[in-house]
């Protein structure tokens, strides 16, 4: 570790964390920590206002890997508020990684999806968009709070005639396998993990934090990705994801569902999805000190 970062780290919370993820990421860490502590690259989402009425007075263009998409600027900030003829909010402003997770589903218009952990709503958006009259979206979130700001985005940016198919549940993830079992042609498991982008932000959190809470979040992940492939019919796509930097709680998680259940699932490697993704043995993850947004981990498998 550099002799001042020690030192100024002695001062703060955040020691244990700092030498725990060094050893993982080597070299590489002390960008990657000063990467988390900016604030990362946004974009507008449009997903159902049309690309002409989205762009705005500046003319500007989409991202080109990233369809409905325009990079958040000072001088668009206004644009989160315009709102259509339907008095609907045009512009979900995400993390663009967030974005390529949902696309990452593959959603058609006739598919049964399960968005497991959906607040606070920006996949969920991604998902419906993806959807038509034929299809169906179970956008779950136990948490009643997260599931009351989960109703409020549906409100305000899915079309009255696109909400028809959209079911918010508030049921434990776990429990879907035994509930529903081969229901889903897809499922999202965004799971519910460490965070570190948002932990550096509280050092009360940060100041709390052990390893040990890595292990006992990769547990509940596990769960929640074997329910969701006991949900999924044969031949259904799932996608897992994070916003962890650890192996245990990414490719971990995957490589543990795939020895446990192996000639029932298989991964699923598609192009890269963005010139910023790095490989990984399951999957792909984009990562700040790269590309100004994430960290966002996420594979894709099928049910044999």
């Amino acid at each position: 570790m550099d002799k001042k970062l020690d030192k100024k780290l002695d001062k703060k919370p955040g020691k244990d964390f700092y030498q725990y993820f060094q050893a993982i990421w080597a070299d590489r860490w002390p960008a990657l920590y000063e990467s988390l502590l900016q604030k990362e690259r946004q974009v507008l989402f449009h997903p159902f206002a049309e690309s002409a009425e989205a762009k705005g007075a500046d003319g500007a263009e989409e991202i080109e890997w990233l369809e409905s998409c325009l990079w958040l600027t000072q001088d668009r900030r206004d644009w989160i508020q315009q709102r259509d003829g339907e008095g609907l909010l045009k512009c979900y402003v995400m993390d663009p990684a967030s974005v390529l997770v949902g696309r990452a589903l593959e959603v058609g218009i006739s598919d049964h999806v399960l968005d497991m952990c959906a607040a606070p709503g920006g996949k969920t958006l991604v998902l419906a968009q993806g959807l038509g009259s034929q299809g169906l979206l179970d956008a779950n979130e136990i948490s009643f709070s997260r599931r009351k700001r989960l109703i409020k985005v549906i409100q305000q940016y899915v079309p009255q005639e696109r909400r028809a198919g959209i079911f918010v549940r508030g049921k434990e993830g776990l429990r879907y396998g035994i509930s529903q079992p081969d229901c889903y042609t897809r499922v999202l498991v965004d799971a519910p993990c460490s965070g570190e982008r948002h932990l550096l932000l509280s050092p009360k959190e940060l100041k709390a934090w052990k390893p040990s809470r890595i292990k006992s979040l990769a547990k509940r992940q596990y769960g929640l990705l074997a329910s969701a492939l006991l949900a999924a019919k044969s031949g259904g796509l799932i996608v897992y994801s994070t916003c962890a930097l650890s192996y245990e709680e990414n490719d971990g998680v995957v490589e543990r569902l795939l020895a446990r259940k192996k000639g029932d699932v298989e991964v699923v490697f598609r192009n890269a999805p963005s010139p910023f993704a790095e490989k990984t043995s399951c999957g792909w993850i984009h990562l700040p000190d790269r590309c100004g947004f994430g960290p966002l981990y996420f594979s894709v498998l099928k049910k044999i």
